[in-house]
């Protein structure tokens, strides 16, 4: 009863008039190869249509991060990571591989961190790059995870945390199925899913944050450079805006105190907003589970 009674304050403070308006820094992922190629599009393409988005709706300053093991195997994908500096936007670390914390030790992790820095140093020509996207997310368990934290700390890196992300990385792989099978009934109930994951998800993250931590926060939402996302972000922008968010860069998120532990990593981590959640015992926003549908589409 307690936690329902939480739940309705942090839905009411959501949408009573005097609250703030939403804020989200965009980010992507995965530069310059993420996914399947539909047919009749390349790397460089999507890349020039999501930036071309992006420069419609007047997002600035926003931070692709790279695996640059991508450009390796797909050499003419350097187009993609040009046409982004060309553009303004910045790129930060991804890691070279996607390696996930997770998945090696701390040693050869930052061991991938560092086969990426001439890469991004050379296409960043002195700016900043010293960002750090976990790929996976996953920052891995103690004593691995304070090892690469005070790695990362000695070579100046911050860290790119993730509040809000809906997963939009499922709906690409389902995409370039269905494009294969010519299915455009099956595209519409992609883009109508997508939308709606979207929204769900934005409402989901601030609910989060007001229950947990008494107030909303400017929310740094993960996306990818992938072909449906390429599709859809010119009305993924327009469903925002109507939803009264607010367009702020990545350093401008990260100004907000949660994220402390991300700019300084000798810190302690910052407990994620869902981790905040099961700690109080209290149950998350309903979501659609989209994960199920897609898999099975255009199969």
């Amino acid at each position: 009863m307690i936690a329902r009674r939480l739940l309705l304050a942090a839905a009411l403070a959501l949408g009573t008039a005097a609250a703030p308006a939403p804020q989200i820094a965009l980010t992507f992922d995965d530069l310059p190869t993420h996914g399947p190629l539909p047919a009749n599009t390349t790397r460089t393409a999507i890349a020039q249509q999501i930036i071309a988005a992006l420069k419609d709706a007047h997002v600035r300053h926003v931070w692709g991060f790279v695996n640059g093991r991508g450009l390796e195997r797909e050499p003419d994908t350097a187009g993609v990571l040009e046409a982004w500096r060309a553009a303004g936007f910045p790129l930060g670390n991804h890691g070279w591989s996607h390696l996930g914390l997770d998945q090696v030790d701390a040693p050869a992790f930052l061991e991938e961190v560092d086969r990426n820095a001439p890469l991004l140093s050379s296409l960043m020509k002195g700016q900043d790059w010293r960002w750090l996207r976990f790929p996976y997310l996953a920052e891995g368990r103690d004593p691995a995870r304070q090892a690469v934290r005070a790695g990362l700390a000695e070579r100046g890196y911050r860290i790119a945390g993730v509040t809000m992300s809906f997963g939009d990385f499922l709906w690409n792989d389902a995409y370039a199925r269905c494009v294969a099978t010519g299915d455009a009934a099956a595209i519409t109930r992609l883009e109508e899913s997508y939308l709606a994951a979207a929204s769900e998800t934005a409402k989901s993250s601030r609910q989060m944050a007001v229950t947990t931590l008494g107030h909303d926060i400017p929310h740094v939402l993960l996306m990818h450079l992938g072909a449906f996302d390429a599709r859809m972000l010119p009305r993924l922008l327009a469903q925002y805006r109507r939803e009264g968010v607010r367009f702020v860069t990545l350093e401008q998120a990260t100004r907000d105190p949660f994220y402390a532990a991300d700019l300084d990593p000798r810190r302690d981590p910052t407990p994620t907003l869902e981790a905040r959640m099961a700690a109080r015992g209290t149950p998350m926003m309903e979501t659609t589970r989209y994960a199920p549908m897609l898999s099975g589409m255009c199969r």
